[in-house]
């Protein structure tokens, strides 16, 4: 197993209707293919779970929830194809999160990087922290968010989804991200935020399963085409990593990890 995988995992528990979806990577919660699938499986999972009404998704540490994509992986893409798979990685997980019939509510205590980004937004309801800055950083690697950015500009609107990814190195902090619709409540803290987050699991368990899934289906209407076109944004993100531009951006930025 590579270095960059040993102890990482996605794990899953489920108490009293609430299950509590949980992914670590020790460079910055970063997301490879594997990680990425198991994701997907653990939603896939959770929603046909009779005994899960609500789902948190959560990562480890204090200081990142999510970096993105795995550099690792992006430098090792050879070919279209691998590229096509790669990203599809995060296609399968933003669908397996908006088909699920079970509200998931977004636990963002840190940084949200790219993918990271993606993944608050396709949540149904976000918790953060004053510390969950965010950055979509595609654009200055050569490539784009093509597979996040149908679920950040449904999320955020198009104009502030273009202030995003076109200023791809600068960070907006979790304010700006409250104002703009990708966080639903912000936190000066992890104690505080984690007891929003309770909260709002427990009340949303002893709500009716039937009614949230209803409520669901209204949130996300309009989405129904994304099981194709979150992968024909993949294949293009796929092609364009392969370029000696995005090679050497990718190679700058892991520099100074």
């Amino acid at each position: 197993m590579p270095n960059s995988l040993q102890n990482t995992y996605v794990k899953a528990e489920t108490h009293a209707g609430i299950t509590t979806i949980e992914f670590f990577h020790p460079q910055s919660n970063s997301l490879p293919g594997k990680m990425l699938q198991e994701l997907a499986d653990a939603f896939l999972k959770a929603a046909d779970d009779s005994g899960t009404v609500v789902i948190i998704l959560k990562s480890a540490g204090e200081k990142t929830f999510c970096a993105g994509a795995s550099f690792d992986e992006l430098i090792a893409i050879q070919n279209e194809k691998e590229g096509l798979e790669f990203f599809s990685g995060f296609a399968r997980v933003i669908n397996a999160m908006r088909t699920c019939p079970k509200f998931i509510i977004g636990r963002i205590q840190g940084k949200c990087v790219g993918g990271g980004v993606g993944l608050a937004a396709s949540v149904d309801y976000a918790i953060a922290t004053e510390n969950a800055d965010v950055k979509l950083s595609e654009l200055a690697m050569g490539i784009g968010p093509f597979v996040v950015g149908p679920a950040v500009e449904r999320k955020i609107g198009l104009s502030a989804f273009s202030q995003l990814s076109i200023d791809a190195s600068s960070w907006r902090n979790a304010q700006w991200a409250g104002r703009k619709g990708l966080f639903y409540e912000v936190y000066p803290n992890i104690a505080d935020m984690d007891k929003a987050v309770s909260d709002l699991a427990g009340q949303l368990s002893h709500s009716n399963p039937e009614a949230m899934a209803e409520m669901k289906k209204m949130y996300w209407k309009g989405t129904e085409h994304w099981d194709s076109l979150l992968l024909e944004r993949a294949a293009i993100s796929g092609r364009l990593v392969l370029s000696d531009f995005s090679k050497n951006a990718i190679n700058k930025f892991k520099s100074k990890k």
